[in-house]
C-alpha cells in the first residue's frame, strides 16, 4: 500500500524526443524505454536514428524513428501528424535537437552560423510544439521540455549565436508555462552544463578535466544519461505543479565562484 497519491510512471505514453540519434537525446529516448513509454524518435541523420531504434525494439522497447531535418519548417508538421497518427497520440514532447554555433561577432559566416542556429534550436522548438499542441492538449500528462543550456545563464565569448539562441528557448519556456498553464500543461527547460556528447568530443581530455576542476563543483563532465534523468523527472505525472522552471543540471557550475 502507499501512502502517496501521484503517479511516477510515463507507461503507455506518447514520447517524441527530437536530436534522438545520439547524447542526450539518445539516452532520453532509452530512458523513457525504460519507463515503458512509446517512444518517436526524431533525427536528422537516419542511420543512426534507426540504431538507436534498433536497440530499443531488441530489448523490446516501443520506438519508431522519423528523419527530419527540422531547418525545414514544413517537413514537421506532417511528421508530428504521423507520429500521432501511429502511436495513438502526443503526451509529451522534448525538443533537444542541437548544433555547435560558434563564431566571433566579425566572422566572415556570423549570419550563416546565427541563422542555421536559430532555425534548428528556437525556430524548429516553436513549430514542433505548434504542430503537437493539439494532440498535447488532448493528453491526461501533457508536457513539454526545451533542451536549453547554461549558456542561457551566462556567456562565453565567441559564441553569441548559441547563447543567444538558449537564452532564447528559456524565454519561450517561460513565456508558453504561463501561456498553457491553465490548460494543465507544464513547460519547462533543462540548461545542461559540461556534457560529454558528441558536441564536447574534440575537446582534448586533458582540457576537459583542467575545465571541470575549476569551474564544476562535482569536478567531473556528466554523462547524457544523467541529464536526462532531469528531464525524465519533469515529464512525470506527479511532477503536475512544476512549470516555467529553467533546471540547471551542470554539476554545480553556475553556483561555483571559485
Amino acid at each position: 500500500m502507499s501512502l502517496s497519491t501521484l503517479s511516477r510512471s510515463i507507461r503507455g505514453e506518447v514520447a517524441i524526443v527530437t536530436g534522438a540519434a545520439s547524447g542526450m537525446g539518445r539516452a532520453t529516448a532509452h530512458l523513457f524505454g525504460d519507463e515503458g513509454a512509446k517512444v518517436a524518435l526524431i533525427d536528422v541523420n537516419d542511420k543512426p536514428l534507426q540504431q538507436v531504434v534498433t536497440e530499443m525494439t531488441d530489448v523490446g522497447y516501443d520506438a519508431k524513428g522519423w528523419a527530419l531535418d527540422l531547418s525545414d519548417g514544413d517537413a514537421i508538421a506532417p511528421v508530428i501528424d504521423e507520429i500521432a497518427a501511429h502511436s495513438g497520440g502526443v503526451d509529451i514532447l522534448v525538443n533537444n535537437a542541437g548544433i555547435g554555433a560558434g563564431a566571433p561577432i566579425d566572422d566572415e559566416n556570423y549570419f550563416e552560423i546565427w541563422e542555421r542556429a536559430i532555425a534548428i534550436m528556437l525556430t524548429a522548438h516553436v513549430r514542433t510544439i505548434r504542430a503537437s499542441l493539439p494532440y498535447i492538449r488532448q493528453s491526461a500528462n501533457g508536457r513539454i521540455v526545451n533542451i536549453a543550456s547554461i549558456e542561457g545563464l551566462g556567456a562565453t565569448k565567441n559564441i553569441s549565436p548559441y547563447t543567444t539562441v538558449k537564452t532564447g528557448v528559456i524565454g519561450l519556456t517561460r513565456s508558453l508555462a504561463v501561456e498553457l498553464g491553465p490548460e494543465a500543461i507544464t513547460v519547462n527547460c533543462i540548461c545542461p552544463g559540461p556534457i560529454s556528447t558528441g558536441m564536447t568530443a574534440d575537446i582534448p581530455d586533458e582540457n576537459k578535466e583542467i575545465f571541470a576542476k575549476r569551474r564544476v563543483a562535482l569536478r567531473r563532465y556528466a554523462e547524457p544519461e544523467e541529464v536526462a534523468h532531469g528531464t525524465l523527472n519533469f515529464v512525470l505525472p506527479a511532477s503536475q505543479f512544476m512549470t516555467g522552471v529553467a533546471l540547471p543540471v551542470d554539476g554545480g557550475l553556475t553556483i561555483k565562484n571559485a
